[in-house]
């Protein structure tokens, strides 16, 4: 008798959906991934992103276990390892050196560049675009198995044994594990872009460095990264206890090059900071607004879940990644813990698959204790990094004097590293 082949999905065709999706493949397990959006064309893919750190034990390991690292390396050379810090007077306080060995530690990719190398190793057959999940509801069958039904705009319903949520803050799945939501971060974060900084303005370049760039000050913060195509990305972070700043501010309303004004001549956003960094500001706004002349200022206020939020295991659903414990990026483990979770969570549905189920109650009946195993080491280990991740919110925006902070946690974690 052939085994049952369960019904699988995932919702969300981010780094977390398209990396469980080639885990699952790879291993000769089927599964649909619905994604919201069109599929990326070659010039979505070639516009200025972030850039990620994806590290050792996590991310880097995920994509070895992809069979993808042959890849990856050469896509990570347009971000250095080099960090800068620097006072909000221009005082340069810290300057690693850029990483240059042939196998970078802990290297960078773009977002895009990510994104692309897993969904070309994924058939296209195996991700539905243009599938926005509205409901994800279950219910209890006559045959004994639970059904997850998925409700799309514009599509008809689908039903599966199993359903994955990697879809991050407001995931739709979340909802049948949790009534828990993401809480407002008391943090704003402003994008603006610099394409070829390197060519049109050498001397910010320079500044900025190779990686990436932080000077905080005064509860907000100009962070800077160097990435794909000769670009920088800026971030601007603005501490604010009130959740629609854009609007209360007026911020939100304005072209970036309209908003510069504001922001650099106001007391509370980065009036302080040294001309330098203003022009990095100004610049940046303008250029954003000559890229996208239509467009407003790109302002979002930051969510987290609690801190050590858990749920009770329940049959057919699980999450991964920012829907699973959502957090603030300042530890860098966003999208390494997505990445982690999909690498065990996907030892987890092949050894169901494999164990020779006749039917979808019997496929479950596998599948729960593992579920629930894997979800207890999950949460706990996003607990801790959701912990670290708030302590080191607090001490780089939560004083006047963040980048000195900064430099004083790197100093520790280096004398832990080398032993002292």
């Amino acid at each position: 008798m052939t085994s049952y082949q369960p019904r699988l999905a995932i919702i969300g065709g981010g780094p977390a959906g398209l990396t469980l999706g080639r885990l699952l493949y790879s291993r000769g397990v089927h599964v649909t991934i619905y994604e919201l959006r069109s599929k990326p064309s070659a010039e979505d893919l070639n516009k200025p992103c972030g850039v990620l750190d994806l590290h050792t034990e996590s991310g880097l390991s995920a994509i070895r276990e992809c069979g993808l690292w042959e890849d990856f390396v050469p896509l990570t050379g347009e971000c250095g390892e080099q960090d800068k810090i620097y006072q909000y007077d221009g005082e340069l306080l810290l300057e690693d050196a850029a990483d240059e060995s042939e196998e970078p530690k802990r290297p960078e990719i773009s977002r895009h560049a990510l994104i692309n190398l897993l969904m070309s190793n994924i058939p296209q057959d195996m991700i539905k675009w243009n599938h926005k999940v509205t409901a994800v509801t279950s219910r209890a069958v006559e045959s004994g198995n639970t059904e997850i039904t998925l409700d799309f705009v514009d599509q008809d319903k689908e039903t599966f044994d199993f359903v994955i949520g990697a879809d991050g803050a407001w995931s739709k799945a979340r909802t049948l594990l949790t009534s828990v939501k993401p809480d407002y971060a008391g943090i704003q974060f402003i994008t603006l872009d610099i394409p070829s900084v390197g060519a049109k303005y050498p001397h910010m370049a320079k500044l900025l460095g190779e990686g990436t760039m932080m000077s905080l000050a005064f509860h907000n913060a100009i962070l800077g990264q160097r990435g794909a195509g000769g670009a920088a990305r800026i971030y601007l972070a603005i501490s604010t206890p009130t959740e629609e700043f854009g609007v209360a501010s007026g911020l939100g309303g304005m072209k970036a090059a309209e908003a510069k004004s504001l922001l650099l001549n106001d007391g509370g956003l980065f009036a302080r900071w040294t001309a330098a960094f203003q022009e990095i500001i100004a610049v940046g706004c303008d250029e954003a607004t000559a890229t996208n002349p239509n467009d407003t200022l790109d302002i979002k206020p930051l969510y987290m879940l609690p801190v050590g939020h858990r749920w009770d295991a329940k049959t057919g659903v699980t999450l991964v990644g920012d829907a699973a414990h959502l957090m603030t990026p300042f530890a860098g483990e966003g999208v390494n813990l997505a990445m982690g979770d999909c690498q065990q969570l996907s030892a987890v549905i092949v050894k169901a698959v494999q164990a020779g189920n006749i039917n979808a109650a019997e496929f479950q009946r596998t599948l729960e204790p593992l579920i629930k195993e894997f979800e207890n080491t999950m949460l706990t280990r996003a607990g801790e990094k959701a912990e670290e991740t708030w302590r080191n919110k607090g001490m780089m925006l939560d004083s006047d004097n963040g980048s000195a902070k900064l430099v004083e946690l790197m100093a520790m974690y280096s004398s832990q590293a080398d032993g002292h």
